[in-house]
């Protein structure tokens, strides 16, 4: 089994790290990430100049690119064969409600799933990063039902609470909670006297009930989402027809 390994934290950061050791015994891994973190990319590909990619000592290769940028070069051109499986992580920190719109994380699943592989994105629900080894765990559960009873493409977003393995109380198949608005700017004076500014922390979860991924986690259940591109608000076609032949 061929499986293509990325992230948004960069090739450096621990979670990549525990899911390619917890990955090698059981598969054919290969690493492409990014050269730095480039959390928050979202979905974004780089078209205004050339890429290069570099090898570690490790054997990770990794792209002064976008997550997205590092799953589309690896499918595209430096993998002679499709990967049976492309995962995403292990992200430190959540990635769920809002948060999977502006996620370099699930960027790089997406990518995947738009070329036509099987992908996930799997985050550990923490700041702290006590427990890397927990969403490792289920990550190799997840590549070992693949194994089983290959499906898809699917695009799955899978978030893991931060406790030890034998205390995660089992999996639910969620949808995406809400969170509130975001928190207003930090507006800063600069060494030079310049006005920056931060972008504010995201708000606090909104839709967080039952069937949420919110509530999955924070009672200790895995969440897994499944995700999918269309955009289209189809409820609002005949309104917005309506309005245009008013």
């Amino acid at each position: 089994m061929r499986i293509l390994l990325s992230n948004d934290d960069g090739y450096f950061a621990p979670g990549l790290e525990h899911l390619a050791a917890a990955l090698a015994p059981h598969a054919d891994i290969t690493v492409v990430a990014p050269e730095r973190d480039r959390s928050g990319a979202s979905n974004s590909l780089t078209l205004d100049r050339p890429l290069s990619v570099r090898r570690a000592p490790n054997g990770f290769q990794f792209v002064n690119g976008t997550p997205t940028d590092c799953v589309h070069l690896a499918v595209t051109g430096l993998l002679e064969t499709l990967p049976d499986m492309i995962i995403s992580g292990i992200n430190l920190g959540a990635n769920m409600g809002d948060d999977t719109i502006y996620s370099g994380t699930v960027a790089a699943a997406t990518e995947g799933f738009l070329l036509g592989v099987p992908s996930v994105a799997i985050s550990l629900a923490s700041k702290t990063a006590e427990h890397f080894e927990t969403a490792a765990a289920v990550a190799l559960e997840l590549v070992e039902r693949h194994r089983r009873q290959a499906a898809g493409p699917w695009l799955l977003n899978v978030n893991v609470p931060d406790i030890e393995r034998g205390d995660v109380r089992g999996y639910r198949i969620t949808r995406l909670g809400r969170r509130h608005k975001a928190e207003d700017v930090i507006r800063m004076q600069s060494p030079r006297g310049e006005t920056v500014y931060w972008v504010g922390a995201a708000g606090a979860a909104a839709d967080a009930g039952e069937g949420t991924d919110f509530h999955a986690v924070g009672s200790h259940y895995v969440s897994i989402t499944p995700l999918q591109i269309d955009l289209t608000n189809r409820d609002q076609m005949a309104g917005v027809s309506a309005w245009l032949e008013r």
